[in-house]
């Protein structure tokens, strides 16, 4: 069960990277290195979702590798001359939207079975 939730979680960062490249790229071209940026780090958010084992509530959780993972695109991307503190947050603000969606859509498609507590014998 738990490579099925690594798979789905990290096709749905995919999905989350070419839909922010396609946002990011919707004001003029951009270089293709800065593409595959945006593409792999939404790609790495879903697969850290899919491995990690934090025992929090699964949309925190989304949330926080969301924004975690967008820590060095953030400063990378804010680095733009005259924009650089508004794409700075945006980047940082989306990582956790992102995250907030993959977590959330891979919860509704893997159900995970809940650990029970074993009984002392």
């Amino acid at each position: 069960m738990k490579g099925t939730k690594i798979l789905v979680a990290t096709i749905l960062g995919v999905i989350a990277g070419i839909v922010c490249w396609r946002l990011a790229s919707s004001g003029g071209p951009m270089p293709g290195s800065m593409a595959w940026s945006i593409i792999l780090s939404r790609t790495l958010i879903g697969f850290v979702i899919g491995i990690s084992a934090w025992k929090i509530n699964y949309l925190a959780h989304g949330i926080l590798i969301g924004l975690i993972i967008s820590i060095p695109m953030a400063f990378a991307a804010g680095s733009v001359p005259e924009k650089g503190t508004m794409i700075f947050w945006g980047t940082l603000i989306l990582g956790g939207v992102y995250g907030f969606f993959i977590a959330l859509i891979t919860n509704l498609i893997v159900k995970e079975k809940k650990e029970t507590p074993q009984a002392a014998a």
